[in-house]
């Protein structure tokens, strides 16, 4: 089946193991995969990882080809990686660095490709930006540029690090409509660290639920995100309601009693 598996899959540090044995069915093409948990569960180490950018051990499997035996160059033409913040102190316009991004994919620039770039940047509402320096920008605006220099470089792995952490309410929807109508239409594998759930439920077709580096549940947002795993991930009292117009919200009434010990 087409997508992302991963097999016996293990990675952390050399004093801290932080995933060991993870196994996950494929993650399907064309659909964004959210990465849900607690802070220091593993989510962005395992996204490391995934880019190989951490050290890990296992299978990981894109298709029919086994990532972890390739050389680093070979995975990053498929495997495309956003942190959840560019590197400070890079002195160019956010034009050239969107080009810098495509050149090192392997695209030779054009006026196509440059009329391509200029389109993505006014589908992320930043054309105006684009020939302002990276140095010059606000923290949720250099996080649009790292999309937009993540989507240029056409990836069939796209991996994303809480791409919403600075953006405002306009911008996060924005971005998540954008990402899953560009998964869509390019096929890819799309897997992303959010820490709002109700962000999950709306905008992903599949969840990965962790916990202490194990996985708990996977499959669909409303299958996983319950008011069982709520508390046993979270430690939170929990329950899904819809709203007016059928979306499922979650709400949180309280602690669990045991969390509190």
């Amino acid at each position: 089946m087409a997508g992302l598996t991963l097999r016996g899959f293990s990675t952390g540090y050399p004093k801290r193991k932080v995933i060991e044995n993870l196994d996950v069915a494929p993650l399907p093409r064309g659909e964004i995969t959210v990465l849900l948990g607690p802070n220091g569960c593993g989510k962005s180490t395992l996204l490391r990882a995934l880019a190989g950018l951490n050290k890990g051990r296992g299978e990981m499997w894109l298709d029919d080809e086994e990532l972890m035996t390739q050389p680093f160059a070979r995975r990053a033409q498929r495997v495309v990686y956003l942190p959840q913040s560019l590197p400070a102190g890079v002195h160019l316009h956010v034009l050239e660095s969107i080009i810098v991004a495509q050149r090192a994919s392997g695209g030779l620039h054009s006026a196509a490709s440059e009329a391509e770039i200029l389109h993505l940047l006014e589908q992320l509402g930043i054309a105006h930006l684009a020939m302002r320096y990276l140095d010059q920008l606000s923290g949720g605006q250099k996080q649009l540029v790292g999309l937009a220099q993540s989507l240029i470089r056409r990836p069939e792995l796209l991996l994303l690090d809480e791409p919403l952490s600075a953006l405002d309410l306009n911008y996060q929807f924005h971005v998540m409509d954008l990402v899953r109508r560009e998964t869509a239409q390019r096929n890819i594998v799309t897997v992303v660290v959010v820490h709002d759930i109700n962000i999950a439920l709306r905008h992903a077709q599949h969840a990965l639920m962790l916990k202490e580096g194990r996985l708990i549940a996977e499959g669909q947002p409303d299958k996983v995100i319950t008011p069982e795993t709520l508390a046993q991930v979270y430690g939170v009292e929990g329950r899904i309601e819809h709203c007016s117009r059928g979306m499922p919200q979650v709400m949180i009434d309280g602690l669990v009693r045991e969390a509190l010990v």
